[in-house]
């Protein structure tokens, strides 16, 4: 597939590199020589260094033979972005995105307008990721969920502690315990992350000390799940935010309208702290001092807040924080981290789940890579792995046995299934049929091939 992407930030570097890995022929523009000489050294990419809004520049980088143009520019006004897409659109590009930053842009009156227009989609991470944090907050057993269909499937994420049941058990044994519990406990567990590496498991696969188990259920079958790995949900009803960023803000505003008990955030500069108080609703309470300052912490009354998240626009003072509410007793922290490489080392030092902005975008863009049997893509924290829902289609190679028959890829595995109002998890003997929709879970080099199978 031929790609242009326009914008060489953090989000624009990470999709180029990402995509270029997938066999796909990427050019960038930015105007920014630095950002396209550091892209450049690092990804297999063209570049082109211009104004993105300009005809020449966008005929340069190949827009009237693309087949899908990505407007990611980080300049802090990004109607830049709507421009360049739309004319990007009319040189000749398929499919055109575009970041943006007003929500309003969002409402359903505004997307069909846009929509018209030719934009084909609008993402805004900062939104995206604050959808996602509030629900992790509903989840508290697991550090990571994804539901599907509403719901009647959900993919959690679980850590084993020292004190875990499935220690030294493997694949084999959880099934047949599984098996002997009661007949609602229908799950299957689709991946385990250990030390960085994303496993698809067999049954000879055993559990070990800090595994992520990736566990999919059924919506019934969830308290059971929960009771038998010894994890209790807790309802959370006083947050305390770090950081006033767009998405600690977008958060809060979220958390106040679900009438918690309290909900306040934290910033040291005393400007913004100014804006936030008149902006945020009148149940958000706001408090400005130094995040860093475990004494100012202790007066904020934080050991006595059941959630803490963290959005200081600083990964190493995010994951310290974290660390700091959780040893003063806090049950759930979750933490903002844009650096790759610290996402591993913030769930090593404790932190619950880990929030990436650039995974975010890039799981919900890599849909557009793909046919148009896929419904959506999510990147799920602690792993390099991607959560597909496809929708069969009629005569594909999903449909045409048992899935121990049908030689699916090695690096991916069925989860469950909805068909109509009901919803299974998929085992060797299960056969997909045409319009199922199908959750999978798969490594990135098997992607591609899954997504013949749903065709």
């Amino acid at each position: 597939m031929r790609i242009v992407i326009e914008g060489a930030g953090q989000v624009g570097s990470h999709l180029a590199k990402m995509l270029s890995m997938e066999s796909n022929d990427i050019t960038v523009i930015d105007p920014d020589p630095a950002r396209i000489r550091a892209l450049a050294s690092t990804a297999d990419v063209t570049t082109v260094q211009g104004s993105p809004s300009t005809i020449s520049v966008l005929k340069e980088a190949g827009c009237p033979e693309a087949d899908l143009f990505i407007a990611v520019n980080p300049r802090k006004d990004q109607s830049v972005n709507i421009v360049s897409a739309l004319l990007a659109k009319k040189l000749g590009t398929r499919r055109v995105i575009a970041r943006i930053d007003d929500e309003a842009y969002l409402s359903p009156e505004n997307k069909l307008l846009f929509k018209d227009m030719g934009l084909d989609m609008m993402f805004f991470p900062e939104k995206s990721a604050s959808d996602e944090i509030v629900d992790m907050l509903r989840h508290t057993a697991s550090t990571d969920s994804l539901d599907f269909a509403r719901g009647k499937l959900q993919l959690t994420v679980f850590k084993l502690d020292d004190d875990s049941p499935l220690l030294d058990m493997n694949v084999a044994e959880f099934a047949h315990t599984v098996k002997a519990m009661q007949a609602d406990a229908d799950f299957r567990i689709v991946a385990i992350s250990r030390n960085a590496r994303t496993i698809i498991p067999t049954f000879d696969t055993t559990f070990k000390y800090h595994d992520y188990l990736y566990i999919i259920s059924r919506r019934d079958g969830l308290p059971a799940l929960m009771k038998f790995l010894g994890k209790d949900q807790v309802d959370i009803r006083r947050v305390m935010i770090l950081g006033g960023s767009e998405i600690g803000q977008m958060v809060a505003e979220r958390l106040a309208s679900q009438k918690l008990d309290d909900v306040k955030i934290v910033d040291i500069d005393p400007q913004r702290c100014r804006q936030l108080s008149e902006d945020l609703p009148d149940e958000v309470s706001v408090a400005c001092g130094d995040v860093r300052n475990t004494d100012f912490l202790q007066e904020q009354d934080l050991r006595n807040y059941q959630a803490v998240l963290t959005f200081t626009g600083n990964d190493e003072v995010n994951i310290l924080s974290c660390v700091v509410a959780k040893k003063m007793g806090v049950q759930r922290v979750i933490a903002q981290v844009e650096n790759l490489e610290y996402i591993r080392l913030a769930e090593e030092m404790g932190v619950d789940t880990v929030v990436n902005k650039k995974l975010i975008t890039a799981s919900r863009i890599f849909k557009f890579t793909l046919s148009d049997k896929v419904r959506s893509v999510r990147y799920v924290s602690g792993t390099d792995a991607e959560v597909l829902e496809y929708t069969a289609a009629p005569g594909s190679r999903i449909t045409k046995g048992i899935l121990k028959d049908v030689d699916f890829p090695r690096n991916a595995i069925i989860g469950g299934v909805i068909r109509g109002g009901d919803s299974f998890i998929a085992v060797g003997h299960s056969h997909i049929e045409a319009y199922d929709r199908v959750a999978v879970f798969a490594l990135p080099e098997a992607v591609k091939e899954v997504d013949r199978f749903f065709r």
